[in-house]
């Protein structure tokens, strides 16, 4: 149990670590995709591909209140027969930026995750919608590798261990689909990025 209670520490270290001005603009920027009636597009690969499908699900449930409008979200990690048709087909570096293509629409959303920051079909998904003029978020880990400079807005898990980079990224999911709904649910501006913690306490 010693090494159980050593992670578990290490998590709440984490935690308590990640940087919290970056999740504000995050989370604001969620807020806003909802405001243009954008879509938010969660890409991933394997455990963070997982996550990816997290987000979209509570995303799209956990915000829903009576009298309000829905909130889009789709995870590209969701239809395996495209993912893999693509990744066959072409390269697996294409396999959500090619989904990507056939769903996009302007004012829409994408949120990246990557424990390294440096794969290559979630870097590749990112600088197109980057051209498209796309609000792109970037949850990344260890020096935050490649999408931490490519992304609009970035937030890097302050861990160099994969699991616990996982599990802060699913916290902040977590945390970010929670402060949306409840966004929706008041329905002013009392949440700008600069007051979102004050709001909190």
């Amino acid at each position: 149990m010693h090494q159980l209670d050593a992670y578990l520490a290490e998590l709440a270290a984490a935690l308590a670590a990640t940087p919290r001005d970056p999740l504000d603009d995050i989370a604001w920027a969620l807020w806003e995709t909802y405001r243009r009636d954008g879509t938010i597009i969660a890409c991933g690969n394997g455990g963070s591909a997982a996550s990816a499908s997290h987000l979209a699900c509570d995303l799209s449930k956990w915000t829903i209140h009576e009298g309000r409008r829905r909130v889009r979200a789709l995870a590209l990690t969701d239809n395996v027969p495209m993912m893999t048709a693509w990744s066959n087909d072409t390269a697996y570096e294409r396999a959500f930026v090619e989904q990507l293509m056939g769903l996009y629409r302007p004012g829409d959303t994408l949120v990246a995750i990557s424990g390294s920051g440096n794969s290559p079909n979630v870097l590749r998904a990112v600088e197109w919608a980057n051209e498209q003029g796309a609000t792109t978020i970037g949850l990344t880990g260890f020096d935050g590798g490649k999408l931490a400079g490519l992304a609009r807005h970035a937030m890097i898990a302050p861990s160099h261990l994969m699991p616990l980079v996982e599990d802060v990224h699913i916290a902040v999911c977590h945390g970010l689909a929670v402060t949306l709904g409840a966004m929706i649910a008041e329905e002013h501006l009392l949440f700008e990025p600069t007051r979102l913690r004050t709001q909190a306490a």
